[in-house]
């Protein structure tokens, strides 16, 4: 009911989802920009359109005693980032365990401005062997595109190059991360989360 009163919305504001519409058991969803808190009907809104139930990981604060319930039903898992923990064999490990999961990340962390991605998502990808999909959100075109599967080899350089070439194709503004590559061409080693 939820996603049919979006999809009706965001049709009437003129939005549209373009790209590939991808067909595996397994993928870990990459959103950016992550620059607005809209981006979160958006998501519902894609996960309905592609009749693919996409699960997500989000910051453990949104997860409050008045709005958990709320994030868990729509497909929530918190992200407790003050402890120590290893998310990336967590998610790999959850990967492994099913035969069919689809779990979105924003690799920004944060709304704010970024120089440097988290590289995580990478890792989990890569550990888990399931592609990754990247979803850009194109805000002056009215359009959420989405990438073919993508599968990690283990060259982060290589693997990561369309990875920047697929954001870099979206309407500015960009994030620094972003125009950093732009006009160097240069993508930062990773953060960690090996």
């Amino acid at each position: 009911m939820l996603g049919a009163f979006l999809t009706r919305l965001y049709h009437a504001l003129g939005w549209a989802l373009v790209g590939p519409r991808p067909n595996v058991p397994k993928a870990l969803w990459v959103v950016a920009p992550h620059s607005t808190n809209w981006d979160f009907p958006l998501g519902l809104w894609i996960r309905h359109e592609l009749d693919i139930y996409i699960g997500y990981l989000a910051k453990s604060s949104l997860f409050t005693w008045y709005a958990g319930w709320l994030f868990k039903a729509l497909g929530g898992t918190p992200v407790y980032r003050d402890k120590t923990n290893n998310l990336v064999d967590a998610v790999a490990d959850t990967f492994n365990r099913h035969s069919v999961l689809h779990v979105c990340i924003t690799p920004e962390g944060t709304r704010s401005d970024v120089s440097k991605l988290k590289t995580g998502f990478y890792y989990m990808a890569l550990k888990a062997n399931v592609p990754l999909i990247l979803v850009g959100f194109d805000w002056t075109r009215k359009q959420i595109v989405l990438s073919e599967p993508m599968y990690m080899t283990g060259d982060f350089q290589r693997d990561m190059l369309p990875f920047y070439q697929f954001f870099a194709q979206l309407a500015p503004p960009h994030k620094t991360w972003l125009t950093n590559w732009m006009k160097t061409g240069i993508i930062p080693e990773p953060t960690g989360g090996k």
